[in-house]
């Protein structure tokens, strides 16, 4: 036995994050305010964004609740709905520099094929296209920061085969867990080609998998037997949504981490390690699917896309 006791990353190692301020996309429940209570512990301003302002206020009250002078500010965000993107976005990019810009909201499993406001499938068109379209909207806030990072919120589903991107909108068929798996893939290749194309630049781009936690997106199961059964399951097998925000908050301040990385938990118990970079799924990191993937997102978002065309991001 070693004399010296081995130690790990926590979310006590985060520097001091002063004068940074974090914008997180489903902030108000989840992996999302969990990230949030412990940026703002560390000094960061947070931004909370979301569908409900309601929500969205108690979520802010409860991380100044948790850091006494802590800055919580709200912003009302309907990924599935481009014009919600467009307005908000554009709040943001015309008053703010954000230094931290986390992609953490989604939706799971939905039981039927529904559609966004625009025309999408909700998994893929809510996961990666309003996120898409949210960043490419808000970049001039992103552009301001010295030092910026993006951390987009993925997951393990993201390696299964059934998450092929050449179907993207599920209209040869749908299962709920395929569109999931469709839409955490996006978010992979999504984020390394983002990385990619800042590589000349300050910025970093990464992407994480949070492993197993209760954390709301289960809410959607296929049936109440489902619904059931995935509690049941989460109590027994699952982390808490505090350990699922370990990835996040290490990919989003740790000096370590590196643009393009794939972040994970250590183990199956999320807070028993320091959060590592993952193995990506396979092919997620060509640069031909990613090219793919932003030209068909810039064509069914309507928006364009060059965040390596300022030089001084």
């Amino acid at each position: 036995m070693s004399v010296t006791a081995m130690t790990h990353w926590t979310p006590d190692d985060i520097p001091d994050q002063t004068g940074r301020t974090a914008l997180i996309t489903g902030g108000n429940s989840g992996i999302g305010l969990e990230t949030a209570r412990a940026l703002a512990r560390h000094g960061a301003r947070v931004i909370l964004a979301g569908r409900s302002g309601t929500k969205l206020d108690r979520a802010a009250e409860a991380v100044r609740a948790a850091t006494p002078g802590a800055r919580a500010d709200t912003l009302v965000l309907d990924l599935s709905d481009l014009s919600s993107v467009r307005d908000a976005a554009t709040r943001v990019a015309e008053t703010e520099t954000v230094d931290l810009l986390l992609n953490n909201a989604g939706v799971m499993n939905l039981p039927e094929r529904r559609t966004t406001r625009d025309g999408f499938e909700m998994t893929v068109g809510t996961n990666h296209l309003g996120h898409f379209a949210f960043d490419a909207q808000v970049w001039p806030a992103v552009r301001r920061s010295s030092a910026p990072r993006v951390v987009t919120v993925s997951a393990a589903a993201a390696r299964w085969r059934m998450g092929g991107l050449d179907d993207l909108m599920s209209e040869k068929g749908y299962r709920g867990m395929s569109a999931y798996a469709r839409s955490k893939r996006a978010n992979v290749v999504y984020t390394i080609e983002l990385a990619r194309r800042t590589a000349n630049s300050p910025l970093k781009a990464l992407v994480v998998h949070p492993g197993a936690a209760m954390t709301g997106l289960q809410r959607h199961g296929s049936g109440a037997l489902s619904r059931v059964v995935t509690t049941v399951a989460a109590r027994l097998l699952m982390g808490s949504a505090e350990g699922a925000a370990w990835p996040s908050l290490y990919a989003a301040t740790s000096p370590q981490a590196r643009s393009g990385q794939f972040i994970g938990p250590a183990g199956r118990d999320q807070t028993s390690g320091t959060p590592k970079p993952a193995k990506l799924p396979q092919g997620a990191g060509d640069p031909e699917e990613g090219r793919r993937l932003w030209a068909a997102s810039e064509q069914l978002t309507g928006i364009p896309f060059d965040p390596g065309a300022e030089s001084a991001l």
